[in-house]
């Protein structure tokens, strides 16, 4: 399922969505204009290695991308349900939510991963914050999603809470198949950080 836009009216310009969309993309472009040898030095100078933890890189992980499709889908996903979430916060304390959600979702993945020397990188994590306080304070939002029907696309307008429900069950349990699979030099998706960012989001919005 590819959510395309929600239904959810929002009353204020996004100022800080649009600013932190804006940071992602100048330092992807900014990693792209970089050699391979300085590309994969700056990745691991700022990306979250757990295992030679650095607590600056919870924050400057999350404004750095692994290609194209990261980014481009991360910031589809803070696009669609980051307006709404700043329109109800107000934006200084939702460019802090982002951060706190984004810090948490980093920190779980520290938690499970310890031991991994692989260079983690998004902002996925802080974005499942987000869709964790979408889903406390939108639970009757629609979402237009592009869903597969055999081998063609169709359109529906389902409930904001089944898309983004449906998206935290794969996470929690490919974060559960992946307990005990070693990631020391191996890659792929940070499935706890999207739980802890998702669980942080709904915590915080809360408070």
């Amino acid at each position: 399922m590819i959510p395309l836009r929600d239904t959810q009216p929002s009353h204020t310009v996004p100022v800080v969505t649009i600013g932190i969309i804006v940071v992602n993309v100048v330092v992807f472009i900014h990693e792209l204009s970089l050699d391979a040898f300085s590309r994969n030095y700056f990745i691991a100078t700022y990306g979250l290695i757990p295992a030679r933890f650095e607590a600056a890189n919870l924050v400057t992980s999350m404004f750095l991308h692994g290609g194209w499709l990261h980014l481009l889908g991360n910031m589809w996903f803070l696009w669609i349900f980051g307006d709404n979430v700043e329109d109800i916060l107000g934006r200084w304390k939702y460019l802090l939510f982002y951060l706190m959600a984004g810090v948490a979702a980093a920190a779980t993945h520290v938690a499970f991963n310890p031991y991994s020397r692989v260079p983690t990188v998004g902002a996925s994590g802080a974005i499942a914050g987000v869709m964790g306080a979408y889903i406390v304070t939108f639970p009757r939002a629609r979402v237009l999603t592009l869903v597969p029907v055999f081998i063609l696309f169709t359109w529906i307008e389902l409930p904001a809470i089944f898309v983004i429900g449906f998206w935290f069950i794969i996470q929690l349990f490919s974060g559960v198949a992946s307990i005990g699979y070693s990631q020391l030099q191996q890659g792929g998706t940070a499935w706890w950080a999207h739980v802890g960012g998702f669980v942080a989001g709904i915590v915080l919005i809360k408070l």
